[in-house]
C-alpha cells in the first residue's frame, strides 16, 4: 500500500503582551488556537459578537471569568463560554497556563474581540 508523504505546516506563534497564540487549524465554521498565558498575566476582558468557544486546559491552572463568575480550571478541565458571554483568563500562577480553545462561528476574524478592560491599553 502506497501512502502521500505528510507535509508539516509550520505553525506561526502571534506573541501579545500577556503570552501568545498559535493557531493550529481553521475550517469553514471553526477555529483552533493552541493559547499560552504567561505567570501573573491576563488576556483582556472581552467578548465576541460572532463566535463561542470552548476552553481546555492542557498545562497549569487557569482562573477562568465568565460574566461575573470566576473558577478555577485544572489541567484537563473545561468551559463553554457562549456567543457574546464576557470572559477573561488569568494565570495567578508561576508556571505557564495553556489553553486549547475551540472557536465556532461563521466569522472567525480577530477584530470580532470587544475589549472591556485590559491591562496593556488596547482597545
Amino acid at each position: 500500500m502506497h501512502t502521500a508523504p505528510q507535509t508539516l505546516t509550520r505553525i506561526e506563534r502571534t506573541v501579545r503582551p500577556w503570552g501568545w497564540f498559535e493557531t493550529v487549524s481553521e475550517a469553514p465554521g471553526h477555529k483552533i488556537k493552541r493559547i499560552a498565558v504567561l505567570p501573573g498575566q491576563r488576556i483582556s476582558l472581552q467578548k465576541h459578537a460572532q463566535r463561542a468557544e470552548h476552553w481546555v486546559v492542557v498545562q497549569g491552572t487557569a482562573r477562568v471569568t465568565l460574566d461575573d463568575h470566576t473558577v478555577d480550571l485544572n489541567m484537563g478541565e473545561h468551559c463553554d463560554i457562549a456567543l457574546g458571554q464576557v470572559h477573561r483568563l488569568t494565570n495567578v500562577t508561576q508556571q505557564l497556563v495553556e489553553i486549547i480553545e475551540v472557536q465556532f462561528g461563521a466569522y472567525l476574524g480577530e477584530d470580532d474581540i470587544e475589549r472591556l478592560g485590559d491591562d496593556y491599553g488596547r482597545s
